[in-house]
């Protein structure tokens, strides 16, 4: 029973176990890409390497047999940018998005694939409950967005984007006609309250997430009724105010106090509200320099001057956002910072580091035409652009949905790469050279397999071979040419007859993933 040590705690493990199994068993998490419990390792991704101090050589834990007497080193600077290097090199020859385009155009980063995927199934409660982990009103912003959303979407260099804005627009009113409009549940009461100056769409956005993660939650906005900039900038013909009214109440349905023809300067000021709250939000809209001044804010060159990582004022307890801090937005950008700094107080009113969130991590692909992209066209749905005024039916939402290339990830969530270059801070570019031709291989009644993501690993040949799959998968060509296939050229329905999922299940880069997707959270990784 050989004994050692791992980053200086003791184990002792069974004869033959490797330095992998020995971390484990001290509850260390070592990061493996090509290894699966019950399988050969390959050690081949080097993503689990370690330091055996009795001789300085870096090994890899999963092929590694444990000795006695061995002290190993498992997390250390030297090991972090081993690991780090070693994901840059995968990751220099990933051909694949794990977040699609469109989602960087959306001010709101709105899981817009989930949202289409759920309308085209019909799943309209699906959708607008997606829609509305980013996005507070959604039903007026399918109506004066300007769709930045659509001018990233893939689509546009093939027949036209896909109609995101209006689809959007089409779960939100579906949402709000039904009997029971979606009412998310709010965490439970954290006894923290929040002052939100300002009912405009920054401020309601604010509320809606504040209140979402059980903060007690008062706005204050010196007109008549909510809205802000929506009912001063906008038409009843642009923005129907049936529609904004009855999406703001869905808001207010949450359970937050709203205190109208208030002017937060004298009764109360500022001051009383940093005294009575344990947070303050500015979302005033655009001010002047004076303006700021006289509320004991700093000046900064379009309003308030905020700290741009955790948009706090400098003032104790007080924070600003929207175009108190911008002067001018689209009213999308505003209601994006709503969310976001309903996040950064929610981390200061928990005690925790104040950050707005980060980017998450993703590859970009970067662009796609020719044979690449009619690829992505040839498995979506061929109905052109519906270009209208009115109404979608739900017929016609569904063909449009459908119409969504599915550029992001099918394994976003199981993809062990992409939490580990996230874990590790890996940059995708650093290595980067021509990529790989996209391909996309879908002769699997329910898998889709991805050349241009596969490492190399075997996990799914060793595992096809092991359940007994008669034809299975092998290795074909040579050196750099090498690739996972079917022997004798056959499909992947017939290679894959029994396993197919344990397959998808062990794959670390999603290479091999159901083709539908699984179903997934709204939150993305954030990068380090």
């Amino acid at each position: 029973m050989p004994k050692l040590t791992i980053d200086d705690q003791p184990v002792e493990v069974s004869p033959g176990a490797t330095l992998l199994d020995a971390a484990r068993k001290l509850g260390i998490d070592i990061p493996t890409l090509c290894y699966v419990e019950g399988y050969e390792a390959s050690t081949s991704c080097l993503v689990c390497m370690v330091k055996v101090r009795n001789t300085g050589r870096l090994v890899p834990s999963c092929g590694t047999k444990a000795e006695e007497g061995m002290a190993v080193e498992s997390e250390t600077e030297e090991l972090r940018q081993v690991r780090r290097t070693a994901l840059e090199l995968l990751l220099s020859d990933h051909v694949g998005d794990c977040l699609a385009p469109c989602h960087f155009t959306c001010p709101a980063h709105m899981d817009i694939p989930l949202m289409l995927r759920q309308i085209s199934a019909e799943n309209l409660r699906d959708a607008i409950a997606t829609v509305k982990e980013t996005i507070a009103l959604p039903a007026v912003l399918g109506r004066i967005c300007p769709k930045p959303c659509e001018k990233g979407c893939r689509r546009n260099a093939a027949d036209g984007a896909v109609a995101v804005c209006q689809l959007k627009r089409f779960a939100a009113d579906a949402d709000l006609a039904s009997e029971t409009p979606y009412v998310p549940e709010c965490k439970p009461a954290t006894g923290k309250s929040v002052a939100i100056v300002g009912a405009g769409p920054t401020g309601l956005s604010a509320a809606y997430y504040l209140r979402r993660l059980g903060h007690a939650v008062t706005l204050f906005d010196e007109q008549a009724a909510p809205g802000g900039r929506l009912r001063r900038e906008t038409t009843p013909d642009e923005l129907p105010r049936d529609v904004l009214d009855a999406e703001i109440q869905q808001i207010f349905r949450l359970g937050i106090e709203l205190r109208l023809q208030t002017r937060v300067e004298h009764q109360p000021s500022l001051e009383d509200l940093r005294r009575q709250f344990d947070a303050v939000l500015v979302a005033w809209g655009a001010c002047s320099a004076d303006q700021v001044r006289r509320f004991g804010l700093r000046p900064g060159p379009h309003g308030v001057a905020v700290d741009k990582d955790t948009l706090q004022t400098g003032v104790e307890k007080v924070f600003a956002a929207g175009n108190a801090i911008r002067g001018r937005g689209l009213v999308v950008r505003s209601a994006a910072d709503g969310h976001e700094v309903a996040l950064a107080i929610d981390r200061y009113l928990k005690g925790e580091p104040v950050s707005v969130p980060g980017k998450p991590f993703s590859v970009r692909m970067g662009r796609v035409e020719g044979e690449e992209l009619e690829q992505f066209v040839e498995r979506s749905g061929s109905a052109p652009r519906l270009e209208t005024e009115g109404d979608f039916s739900l017929e016609q939402a569904v063909e449009q949905a459908s119409r969504c290339l599915h550029c992001d990830c099918r394994g976003l969530e199981s993809c062990k790469l992409r939490r580990y270059a996230a874990m590790y801070g890996a940059d995708p570019a650093r290595f980067r050279g021509q990529r790989r031709a996209f391909r996309q291989i879908d002769q699997h009644s329910q898998v889709i397999y991805e050349p241009g993501k596969c490492i190399f690993c075997g996990l799914c040949i060793h595992i096809a071979s092991a359940r007994g799959e008669p034809l299975g998968l092998s290795f074909i060509g040579r050196g750099f040419d090498v690739q996972v296939g079917v022997p004798f050229d056959r499909s992947l329905d017939e290679a894959l007859t029994k396993v197919a999922a344990e397959c998808v299940a062990a794959c670390p880069t999603a290479a091999l993933a159901f083709r539908d997707g699984p179903v997934r959270s709204q939150l993305p990784i954030l990068g380090q």
